[in-house]
């Protein structure tokens, strides 16, 4: 099977995968209804197609919140005076060089960006802001929202296993 393309093994392999990638190959492949050497196969060939970006593990931030202090999480609209490809591009490799910003979208219409930054506190959050937004003459306006409540956080897509075919 070519590199570009998705059977429904792999869409349901996919989907495993984002739930839970840490589930033996032996497990995985069992879920699927294929052999292990078989479901090795696949996954190797969905990370070397660039269908799998990383493998990460998601953290609590509850329980990090109770032994680390709670910190801040702003969603910030930011747009820039001038929004030529170049001046997009920049500001775009400071966000996301900058530890606090966990994403970093580019949005339109209506702001340029949108970041979701992780501060200790309000002191934090300044020190942040004064180094991604005002000391860069570029950025016009920045509009923060501090969460009050994570309702849901969750990173998987939602795979229809018939919607690629």
């Amino acid at each position: 099977m070519e590199q570009n393309s998705l059977d429904a093994i792999d869409l349901q392999l996919l989907d495993c995968l984002q739930r839970d990638a840490s589930q033996s190959n032996v497990a995985l492949a069992e879920r699927v209804h294929i052999s292990p050497p078989t479901c090795l196969r696949r996954v190797k060939r969905l990370v070397e197609g660039g269908w799998i970006e990383r493998q990460v593990a998601v953290l609590s931030t509850d329980r990090l919140g109770a032994a680390l202090g709670h910190g801040l999480t702003a969603l910030v609209e930011v747009s820039l005076d001038q929004q030529g490809n170049e001046h997009l591009d920049a500001f775009e490799t400071r966000a996301v060089a900058h530890d606090a910003v966990q994403q970093c979208w580019r949005v339109s219409p209506g702001p340029d960006f949108m970041l979701v930054v992780q501060a200790h506190d309000m002191p934090h959050y300044l020190n942040i802001s004064q180094t991604l937004f005002t000391q860069h003459a570029n950025v016009r306006n920045v509009k923060a929202f501090f969460a009050t409540k994570r309702a849901k956080f969750g990173t998987q897509i939602n795979l229809a296993f018939n919607a690629l075919r």
